[in-house]
């Protein structure tokens, strides 16, 4: 019998999470894909695997001290420190949900943003159900250069099998005039990227879990329709075989819309 401990109580998602910005988002819905809840809910196809520790890889990319270890650790340990030290290579976490009565875990890869680490990093894009590119809301630059990470972590991934996101962090040092400059900016990046955006400051944890809900409830969803598509429940998500890297973008003209859930 597979056993898994129980799931933190403020790691269940029993609602579909809301987008933050009706403008930048991937999905305009507020339940469930109609198959993917009738599957959580049949207790047949529980039997068959669909209860089994699901598993999906959320890559996490972007300048150096745009605020990336930071934001995963908020929501991760509910911790905040300016102090961080930068990320050598890669780091990861896993966290635990529970989503539509079913388990489910999110591997969070922290990868380094200093130019000598890319090729290290690089090498753990591979996989990814989900690319968070982040950018540093009070350095405008920061959110030009996340159009190249993103054509790198896509070059490792098939760009219609991932979600993508745009993140933007340090909102709290921002005067609320500014921070709706920005954000305009940032809605307008985000369309070219096919991306959902998302505004968060990791220093007051806000729109930290929300985010993240959101992100794990569209991994989780997409996970339980692809299981579906291929007719076979005991494949383990997040494995790669369902995914292919072979192709290569040359320009953000070449990310795919990701399929509607709807």
């Amino acid at each position: 019998m597979h056993f898994s401990p129980p799931v933190s109580k403020n790691r269940i998602i029993s609602k579909f999470p809301k987008c933050y910005n009706p403008q930048a988002c991937l999905q305009m819905k507020d339940d469930w894909n109609a198959k993917a809840k009738t599957v959580c809910l049949d207790r047949a196809a529980r039997q068959q695997g669909l209860d089994r520790l699901k598993m999906s890889k959320a890559v996490v990319v972007g300048d150096l001290n745009v605020g990336k270890t930071c934001l995963i650790n908020r929501f991760c340990k509910d911790a905040f420190d300016r102090d961080y030290k930068a990320t050598i290579g890669v780091d990861f976490e896993i966290e635990r949900f529970e989503l539509s009565g079913l388990p489910y875990s999110l591997q969070i890869w922290d990868t380094a943003g200093q130019e000598k680490f890319k090729c290290i990093a690089s090498a753990y894009y591979r996989g990814a159900q989900v690319i968070i590119t982040v950018f540093d809301m009070a350095d405008i630059k920061t959110l030009e250069h996340t159009r190249q990470w993103l054509l790198e972590a896509l070059r490792e991934n098939e760009p219609s099998a991932c979600f993508i996101f745009l993140v933007g962090t340090k909102r709290d040092l921002l005067s609320p005039e500014e921070c709706q400059r920005t954000e305009r900016d940032a809605v307008k990046m985000a369309s070219e990227m096919n991306a959902e955006f998302w505004s968060v400051s990791s220093k007051t944890g806000q729109n930290v879990q929300e985010f993240f809900f959101r992100v794990a409830a569209l991994a989780f969803e997409d996970a339980i329709l692809q299981e579906l598509e291929l007719g076979n429940s005991s494949a383990r998500i997040g494995d790669g075989d369902i995914l292919k890297a072979d192709r290569a973008p040359g320009s953000l003209e070449a990310v795919a819309v990701k399929k509607s859930c709807c």
